[in-house]
């Protein structure tokens, strides 16, 4: 990510800490994802060579710009699926100029209508307690060598560990938590 990007990044998480401490209802909150998990994760979609990306949770598109800057290394495009438009996403993906669709669904049914290994990585950050509801098509997208990202993992363990329980063990995939941010588990499919 060049200096103009990481300072227009970096407002985007000023405006979004800004906002949320204002803010009392946690649903209303936009919750960005942390910088140093947004920087390792788009790392992660470099080294996966990532070309079909989606996000699931968009807020203000703080990490949907981290995932499209690292798209455009890749050639990729970003899909980020929310269940509202909020307020300035749009003009903010269109100032940063990044590759990036915005899609208004929910989650689950979006995934329940991609096809069959058609995503390169997949990151999941939004209602939490809903992921479990959303099996098997989180995985079921992934290519093989695709990558499932997931935030809030330690901050939330509760809430995930039923995803959690699910994904280890399904013997196609295998996964970390990194303790970066709120927690990002990590977790590719094996090749065939």
């Amino acid at each position: 990510m060049d200096q103009t990007m990481r300072t227009f990044a970096a407002e985007l998480f000023a405006q979004g800490a800004t906002y949320d401490a204002a803010e009392p209802d946690r649903l209303r909150r936009l919750r960005n994802l942390e910088p140093e998990t947004a920087a390792l994760l788009a790392m992660v979609l470099r080294i996966a060579g990532a070309r079909r990306i989606v996000e699931i949770g968009t807020s203000n598109g703080y990490s949907t710009l981290w995932l499209a800057d690292a798209a455009r290394a890749t050639g990729g495009r970003v899909t980020s699926v929310d269940v509202q438009e909020w307020p300035g996403v749009v003009g903010n993906l269109a100032r940063a100029g990044v590759p990036a669709e915005r899609v208004i669904a929910d989650g689950g049914d979006y995934l329940r209508g991609l096809p069959d290994a058609s995503v390169d990585l997949l990151f999941l950050d939004a209602e939490r307690v809903e992921y479990e509801s959303w099996w098997p098509h989180p995985v079921r997208v992934l290519r093989p060598g695709g990558v499932l990202a997931m935030d809030n993992v330690l901050s939330h363990p509760a809430e995930v560990a039923p995803v959690l329980a699910l994904l280890d063990a399904d013997p196609e995939f295998t996964g970390e938590t990194v303790a970066v941010g709120k927690g990002l588990h990590l977790a590719v499919r094996r090749a065939p």
